[in-house]
């Protein structure tokens, strides 16, 4: 038996974009025999919900419910959500916005995409919501705890040519960051390490071997006994700019990670009051789809500690 025409992809639902499976041969009699066993974070009681509710289809858009038979080959579409979602009370902004690209400024503890525990309150999916764009798509990350500015791109055929920048090492990027202050380790400087993953999955580390990250660091202002530092990555590790900061005993303000774990990712309880002091603040590059030069920048500020 021939499988149906493949059809569009349903509409995005509340900014999300539907998932697809297709269903491979197998044993189970029922649809949502396969979904409880095979995507097993929603259990069988929720996906017999959410089928009641028409959010899981098929390749023209139609409600499979509960009792649909278990059919190989078919693609299934659904609508990734979550029972219960922290709010994250923080908004992003808009910066910039044309046909080609959407830049956003990302406020502390907002996830650029949907993870773990995160859905809604994500900045890709209140972006998708707000501007109606389901094409948008993040050209480089950066993490949860970081404030400042992400790139999007808007239409899909232009989305390898901005990525090919980040991977090429061809994009200009500044941050800041408050951290302790080292007199005995003169600045400017250039700190260049191989970094390579933690025994905790969620933590980076320096180790021995040839440097796969640069970045040169620079003291720009001085209150008590902290410091305002102008960093300017070459390369995108990831957490290159904390793990740099920390080897030079200067860990950011706010680092739940570095140089001990206070608590990993998922933590229950966020204290609002006290994020991570890392901004990303400028991005500059020359825009491979029409050649001009583009420079972003960030209207956030960070907050120097009340008792440094």
């Amino acid at each position: 038996m021939s499988r149906p025409p493949h059809r569009h992809r349903p509409p995005m639902r509340d900014g999300v974009s539907a998932s697809c499976v297709a269903l491979p041969h197998g044993p189970w009699p029922r649809l949502i025999d396969f979904l409880a066993e095979r995507l097993p974070a929603v259990n069988a009681a929720q996906w017999a919900q959410r089928m009641s509710a028409g959010r899981v289809l098929d390749e023209t858009g139609t409600p499979l419910l509960p009792q649909a038979l278990y059919t190989p080959g078919q693609r299934v579409y659904y609508y990734r959500e979550l029972e219960a979602e922290p709010a994250i009370p923080f908004e992003e902004t808009i910066v910039h916005q044309d046909e080609h690209l959407l830049v956003a400024d990302k406020p502390h503890f907002l996830p650029v995409t949907p993870t773990g525990r995160y859905v809604q309150q994500t900045l890709l999916v209140r972006l998708k919501r707000r501007t109606g764009i389901e094409t948008l798509t993040p050209i480089h990350r950066i993490d949860r705890e970081t404030a400042g500015l992400v790139v999007f791109s808007v239409r899909p055929q232009d989305r390898d040519a901005y990525q090919r920048l980040f991977r090429e090492q061809q994009v200009e990027k500044v941050y800041e960051a408050i951290a302790p202050l080292r007199p005995d380790l003169p600045l400017p400087a250039v700190h260049r390490s191989r970094i390579s993953e933690d025994a905790q999955f969620f933590r980076q580390r320096e180790v021995e071997g040839e440097p796969n990250s640069e970045t040169a660091i620079e003291l720009v202002e001085v209150r008590g006994a902290l410091g305002l530092y102008r960093l300017r990555p070459r390369s995108g590790r990831m957490h290159q700019l904390r793990v740099h900061l920390n080897a030079l005993g200067r860990p950011i303000v706010g680092d739940l990670f570095y140089p001990e774990v206070v608590h990993g990712p998922g933590h229950a309880q966020e204290d609002w009051s006290a994020p991570l002091r890392l901004l990303a603040r400028a991005l500059a590059f020359t825009d491979p789809v029409n050649g001009q030069p583009r420079r972003f920048e960030s209207g956030r500020r960070l907050d120097w500690p009340a008792h440094p």
